[in-house]
Order: C-alpha cells, then sequence, then structure tokens
C-alpha cells in the first residue's frame, strides 16, 4: 500500500512495522472544496495524500487569498502547530480535486509516538522536511525571479500546473494571475 511503502521513503522500517502504523490510519474521501483544516479550529487529524492535490491558504489584509503551500500526492500534510499544540489554525487546508486520504487522530499519533520508536524517527523525518519545504520556499523569493519560482513549480510538479486554477498558482508565487499569464507566455506554454 502506498501509505506502507511512504512510511518507508522516510526512515528505514520493515514491513512489519509499516503496516503496524497503516493501521492506526483511517481511509477517507474529500471532495473538491472541502475544508480538511478551518482557520479559527484546531486540527485533530494528520492526513496522508494517497492522491489528489490540496492547498493552504490565508486570507490577507486585503480579504485576499494568498496560498502559502501545496501538496500534491503522495504527500503528508498537517498544521502541525495547531495540531500538537492543539491550537486554531491560522490557515485554511483546502483540496482543490477530489482527494483520497489517511487521517490519524491526534491521540493516536501521541500513542504511536510513545510506543513505536519508529514511527518516533519517522514523524522526526517529517517534520524536518516540512521545515525544509517552507525555508526553500521562503528564500525563493529573494534568490528567485517569479518567472524562476514558477519553472521550478512546474519541473518538480507539473501536475500541480495542470490542475490548479492559474490564480491560485498566482498567489502563491506572490504575483498576479496577468503576471503569471506573462511568464506562461515568454516561456512557450
Amino acid at each position: 500500500m502506498l501509505l506502507q511503502e511512504y512510511f518507508k521513503t522516510l526512515i528505514p522500517m520493515t514491513d512489519e512495522k509499516a503496516n503496524e502504523i497503516a493501521t492506526f490510519f483511517q481511509k477517507e474521501r474529500i471532495n473538491k472544496g472541502d475544508l480538511l483544516i478551518r482557520e479559527g479550529k484546531t486540527s485533530k487529524k494528520s492526513y496522508f495524500l494517497q492522491n489528489g492535490i490540496t492547498r493552504c491558504y490565508i486570507i490577507d489584509l486585503n480579504g485576499e487569498e494568498v496560498t502559502t503551500r501545496f501538496y500534491a500526492a503522495p504527500d503528508f500534510l498537517n498544521d502541525y502547530l495547531s495540531f500538537f499544540k492543539q491550537e486554531p489554525s491560522e490557515e485554511n487546508y483546502e483540496a482543490l480535486t477530489d482527494c483520497t486520504v489517511w487521517s490519524i487522530t491526534h491521540e493516536k499519533v501521541q500513542h504511536c509516538f510513545h510506543n513505536i520508536p519508529e514511527f518516533r524517527e519517522w514523524g522526526r523525518m517529517l517534520l524536518t522536511l516540512n521545515y525544509v519545504k517552507m525555508h526553500k520556499h521562503m528564500i525563493s523569493f529573494h534568490k528567485y525571479t517569479a518567472q524562476q519560482r514558477y519553472e521550478i513549480l512546474l519541473y518538480k510538479h507539473p501536475e500541480i500546473i495542470k490542475h490548479v486554477p492559474l490564480k491560485i498558482i498566482a498567489s502563491y508565487l506572490g504575483i498576479t494571475k496577468f503576471s503569471l499569464s506573462r511568464i506562461r507566455k515568454n516561456i512557450g506554454e
């Protein structure tokens, strides 16, 4: 199963251990447009995205949606601060396509952290990788042009370019959708 394979890509573990950890997860279908996590609400579940695309977004000072992160399957998503501190989230997590996810509750995560060393190591690696992704995205605004940021996204996640509306991609890149249209024209898309 994809969930167990995902565990094993982050840290070495046996099939048996990956299967044991997977028993704590429950399969769910999420419809396009549904919010998995809502701003102002506390995140009660963590999600493995088996298929589909989701995004995180905030509402800025002008009342506009600003996309802060994309998740494209296979990936793990959560508002880690809200989930682990059990505080209200500052972001919305929206399904941009119909998705299949495997969810795990806060209580089960705590159980696994305290009782399964491989889960604890896997969780540590997952947090580290998420930090690296966020850090690289933040640096990209100062190190690369908007066109370079778009080209990186196109190279690393063509499925996002294919399935996500340009307005949402533009907000993630920190530009207007008109600027994004110009960039796409410049690179011959």
